[in-house]
């Protein structure tokens, strides 16, 4: 990299300007690395019982061999649908080290939404936590999946607390809706079998698929990021680089310790969550619903922790919880702001309370996710989204790709050695987003300034951005319209305290008597929690352009 960027001037001391993704040949000699070196220490803390290093890898090992002895090959799909639970992280290293690829998928899907996923990326087995079972039921026929894999909350946590967390689970709370898979096999089976066969071992390259991550499309239609072994190896080097002036300070005697409240499917979590932490050979205190927060502070309360990526959402909540203060704070190093814009009133309010900043960082799927960053050595919240990490190169374009004078809009186009192959089996809409020289173009707009500091300031795309999850306006409209009574409809973004932006609905009946209610129970059986509306709004027309075409700003500025 040339030296006349700008913001390497911005590293702290001891960053480098490049990071080596060629260290590894893949995510698998990562782990196996991990698994060698720090084989005794706690890899992962889940509901008061801890995971070694060890028994990871002799887990993820059977769970490879059980992969290949239903007859799966390299390169199969396998996806995972499950929240923060210790199968996760074994599951994707028994996938990745059966030389197949890890399909992350949201456990809160609807089944058409799982269908569609589970349909595009050809996935041939699943491996689904039973609390979710009932929705893959309601889809699996029509998708290519034939090998189901059946976990349960209380799988690891030995036999007396495991029967009572699961009796919990599904009698008391009821959180186990009736389903019916013939010829599931339980994750713990799964293990049992694994463990009598034997893994035969597979060359896994640099640029064989390691992750199918799915985000939603323009087109409406949720596309996968195809991320590479060296992708993802590439991005865990950068998050170590880039943390490293902090981390550096855990005192010797004490095991680097990140919280992982985000969930594992989202691309955040899974690279600078799980792999960091097995590069870093660190403890990852898993948090299976980050929605409860007085779960989450009691959690917290237990532990020591030095790194806590998490989003805008999380932060606020935790932050104004009246349980904050049972927590010991004091040992936090690096708390990261990913996913969506951080609030200035609440990082000042993080700051206040714990003393360490928000260092907000960027990023997409399609660059595994992390870009950029604001320097952990800053004392203070800059509100932008930092320089961009070693080895990487932003700049702001205009539409015909050309570079925008410094402090001009543009937009932000990425390359780096994080960036996606591509988009999987969509060579036309890789097309779009990829230029010809290698940059990304991400679809937001932003500015650069002297310093080599971004700051985004609009999107380019109509996208919502909820809590950190994309939500695309298309795929709400295209559910939305399949309603019977709905003549037309249109979504936008309003901007939202909670949440960053919330989805806002506007509706024109084609049967007068249709009601607000009517509307909420269908969204509530077609999107996932996030993408439902907040707000719906009932219109007699849509402002459109003289081709017919919804203007979707016209009706942002409205609201």
């Amino acid at each position: 990299m040339s030296n006349d960027y700008p913001w390497l001037s911005a590293y702290p001391a001891g960053v480098p300007a490049e990071i080596d993704p060629a260290q590894y040949r893949s995510l698998v000699q990562l782990m196996e690395e991990a698994f060698r070196k720090n084989a005794d220490r706690t890899a992962y803390s889940f509901m008061g019982k801890d995971v070694t290093f060890r028994e990871t890898d002799s887990l993820s090992q059977a769970f490879a061999a059980y992969l290949q002895s239903l007859g799966l090959a390299k390169g199969d799909r396998v996806a995972i649908m499950m929240p923060n639970v210790p199968q996760y992280p074994v599951a994707v290293a028994g996938i990745l080290r059966a030389g197949m690829v890890v399909v992350n998928v949201n456990p809160l899907y609807t089944p058409r939404e799982l269908e569609h996923q589970l349909k595009d990326s050809g996935a041939k087995a699943i491996v689904i936590i039973e609390n979710f079972a009932n929705t893959l039921q309601q889809c699996i026929s029509a998708t290519p999946v034939k090998h189901v894999v059946l976990a349960a909350m209380g799988d690891r946590l030995g036999l007396l607390k495991g029967a009572l967390v699961n009796y919990v689970v599904r009698n008391v709370k009821k959180m186990v809706p009736a389903w019916n898979l013939p010829g599931a096999v339980r994750f713990n089976d799964a293990i049992a079998q694994g463990t009598r066969a034997t893994l035969k071992p597979v060359d896994i390259q640099p640029d064989d698929v390691a992750v199918l991550q799915y985000t939603g499309g323009t087109t409406g239609v949720s596309k996968g990021a195809v991320l590479l072994h060296r992708n993802v190896i590439a991005n865990v080097l950068q998050s170590e680089a880039w943390n490293a002036p902090v981390m550096n300070k855990v005192p010797a005697g004490q095991q680097p310790t990140s919280i992982c409240a985000l969930p594992l499917y989202h691309i955040f979590a899974f690279t600078v969550g799980m792999m960091l932490n097995m590069r870093t050979g660190g403890k990852l205190i898993l948090i299976p619903n980050p929605r409860d927060l007085p779960a989450v502070l009691k959690e917290l309360s237990k532990h020591t922790f030095h790194s806590f990526p998490a989003v805008n959402t999380l932060f606020n909540g935790l932050a104004n919880h009246p349980d904050f203060n049972k927590v010991d704070w004091s040992n936090l190093k690096v708390s990261v702001g990913g996913g969506m814009a951080v609030q200035g009133a609440v990082a000042q309010k993080w700051l206040d309370k714990t003393g360490c900043p928000i260092c907000e960082g960027y990023g997409l799927s399609e660059t595994s996710p992390s870009a950029s960053c604001n320097p952990v050595t800053s004392a203070a919240f800059t509100g932008t989204i930092g320089v961009p990490l070693p080895s990487t190169v932003m700049k702001c374009v205009d539409d015909d790709g050309n570079e925008v004078p410094m402090g001009q809009p543009g937009e932000i186009a990425i390359k780096g050695p994080q960036v996606m192959a591509g988009y999987w089996q969509r060579p036309d809409e890789t097309a779009k987003v990829m230029t010809a020289d290698g940059f990304f173009k991400s679809g937001d707009i932003g500015v650069m300034d002297e310093r080599g500091y971004f700051k985004i300031i609009d999107r380019k795309k109509d996208m919502v951005l909820v809590s950190g999850f994309n939500v695309y306006p298309n795929e709400v409209e295209d559910v939305v319209a399949g309603m019977p009574g709905v003549l037309e409809c249109a979504v936008v973004g309003v901007p939202d305290e909670k949440t960053g932006e919330a989805v806002k609905l506007v509706v024109v009946r084609k049967d007068p008597a249709l009601t607000e209610q009517q509307v909420r129970e269908f969204c509530r059986a077609n999107l996932t929690g996030y993408k439902q509306p907040r707000v719906i709004e009932f219109r007699t027309d849509l402002p459109k352009t003289p081709v017919g075409k919804i203007l979707r700003r016209e009706l942002r500025d409205k609201t």
